[in-house]
C-alpha cells in the first residue's frame, strides 16, 4: 500500500502504537473459566521414548554403515541419547495428587484453622519427584501463625511440616486490628 507521496507504507518504521501483540488463546488467563489443571509430569516419557529410539538408531547406523561420514561420534551420540531417554523415563513420575488434595492434607497437618493458603508444584531429588509446597496462614485478620507443608505429589505422603509464629507485621493494612 502506498501513501499520497508514492512511498510504500509497509516499509516505514513501526511505532509502538502500530504493534499489536496478544497471547494465544490457551495462555490468556483473563478469559479462562474453570479450575487450573497442573500439567502432569509424566509427559517427560514421550521425549524419553523418542530419545531412546533415536539413540538406538544412531548406534545401529554406526554399526551397519561403513562410511567416512558415519564415525564413532554417532555411537557416542546414540549412547548419550539413550542415557538421556532413560533418565526421562525414570523421572516421568505421575502426578496423582492434585493441589486440592494437597491443600486438604496440609490443612489437617498444621493443627490450626487455615485462612489463606497457596500451593506450588516443585520437584525434588535427582529423580525429579513432584512435590507440593503448601504455604498456609492462620484464620485471623492478621494471621498469628503460618506453616509450610511439603507433600509428595505421587503418593500424598506428608514429607515435612514447619509451623511457626507469623513474624510478619500486617497491622498497617488492617485499620480495625
Amino acid at each position: 500500500m502506498t501513501d499520497e507521496t508514492g512511498v510504500d507504507e509497509t516499509l516505514l518504521p513501526l511505532t509502538d502504537g502500530d504493534v499489536r501483540d496478544e497471547l494465544p488463546e490457551d495462555l490468556n488467563a483473563s478469559e479462562f473459566v474453570g479450575p487450573y489443571v497442573f500439567p502432569n509430569n509424566n509427559r517427560r516419557r514421550i521425549p524419553g521414548v523418542l530419545y531412546l529410539l533415536i539413540g538406538i538408531g544412531f548406534i545401529v547406523l554406526w554399526a551397519l554403515v561403513d562410511s567416512s561420514l558415519v564415525n564413532a561420534g554417532w555411537a557416542w551420540g546414540g549412547a548419550a541419547l539413550i542415557v538421556i531417554g532413560a533418565y526421562n523415563l525414570i523421572a516421568g513420575w505421575n502426578l496423582d495428587v492434585d493441589e486440592t488434595d494437597a491443600l486438604v492434607s496440609a490443612t489437617s497437618t498444621v493443627g490450626f484453622p487455615v485462612g489463606h493458603a497457596s500451593a506450588q508444584l516443585g520437584w525434588r531429588g535427582w529423580l525429579s519427584r513432584p512435590t507440593w509446597r503448601i504455604l498456609l496462614y492462620s484464620n485471623e485478620p492478621q494471621p498469628e501463625r503460618r506453616g509450610l507443608v511439603l507433600i509428595d505429589g505421587n503418593d500424598g505422603e506428608v514429607l515435612d511440616t514447619i509451623v511457626e509464629k507469623n513474624p510478619e507485621d500486617w497491622s498497617e493494612y488492617h485499620s480495625d486490628v
